[in-house]
């Protein structure tokens, strides 16, 4: 069996992983994806106990038990490039021997929640709610750096946004990735659904303009104004459909489950969004600790 490079599998001298600086002990089955490194104890005070606390860079993890389930929440930091470092690491983690640096022959496969925020492009979606996403919109063309990509992404529906959003041919191809619906029906109840749209930055692929002007004003409403059957794009934000995609080529359920803090259609703003997290942290814990 083919050994990986030191230089393809970086380890810590205690055997940790280099960006996440865990173990295969560190982790659970259940982990929770949070961007905001503060968070992560935003959600472990809810925890029975708490057994294992890393810090690396923005990556901050807690794992511990709630409700006799054993629960990781880690922070991923903002953006794809992130979201590619830390699924990579997590599986790597539970499906690599570190000490052998070899694949092994049993897959695990982890239940992966990311709880976001994000804006949403239709005006009928309060600041405050709660949307649930059935696929991510890639605008960022990492997916296109692997090559089992084939296997995950939804071609003729991607082949649709192209289309009808008249996607500029200088800008990386999107691609369109579903979500578990496993996880979507055990934390789904009560949520909004829709498609959601990751871009590759804040401002300008997200149409924002300070000083620097985007080079395609109308794309975001082209996005916004995007429909497939009865789905259509409800919320726009930076790492969903990279952890669809890397989540699903590696045999892991992932679903993502954001607040919305703005309204990009009305311009409505959360005044108090720290509650409606917190909201939205004990709702998710109790139904990822529910029994069946």
């Amino acid at each position: 069996m083919n050994k990986l490079k030191e230089s393809e599998l970086v380890l810590h001298p205690d055997g940790s992983i280099y960006h996440l600086k865990m173990r295969p002990e560190h982790v659970a089955d259940d982990v929770i994806l949070v961007g905001d490194p503060g968070r992560v104890k935003e959600v472990s005070k809810y925890f029975d106990t708490v057994e294992i606390r890393n810090s690396h860079r923005e990556m901050v993890s807690h794992t511990g038990y709630l409700n006799n389930k054993r629960i990781t929440v880690l922070s991923t930091g903002m953006g794809p490039d992130n979201i590619d470092i830390v699924i990579n690491e997590l599986d790597a983690l539970v499906n690599i021997d570190l000490q052998l640096r070899t694949r092994n022959e049993k897959h695990t496969s982890l239940n992966i929640v990311r709880l976001g925020t994000s804006g949403a492009l239709q005006p009928d979606i309060p600041v405050d709610s709660f949307v649930m996403s059935t696929h991510g919109v890639g605008m960022d063309g990492l997916m296109y750096y692997y090559k089992d990509k084939e296997q995950v992404i939804d071609f003729e529906m991607t082949a649709a946004f192209i289309q009808k959003t008249g996607w500029p041919d200088d800008l990386a191809k999107p691609y369109i990735v579903p979500g578990a619906s496993a996880l979507m029906k055990k934390l789904g109840e009560d949520l909004i659904r829709g498609m959601t749209a990751t871009a590759p930055g804040f401002y300008a692929p997200q149409g924002r303009e300070l000083r620097l002007k985007t080079a395609y004003p109308e794309l975001m409403n082209r996005v916004a104004s995007f429909t497939y059957g009865e789905l259509k794009i409800i919320n726009l934000e930076m790492e969903t459909a990279t952890l669809y995609g890397l989540g699903k080529m590696l045999g892991h359920q992932a679903l993502t489950i954001c607040l919305i803090l703005a309204n990009r259609a009305t311009g409505d703003y959360c005044k108090d969004y720290k509650s409606s997290m917190d909201e939205l942290i004990q709702k998710v814990l109790a139904r990822i600790t529910m029994v069946g």
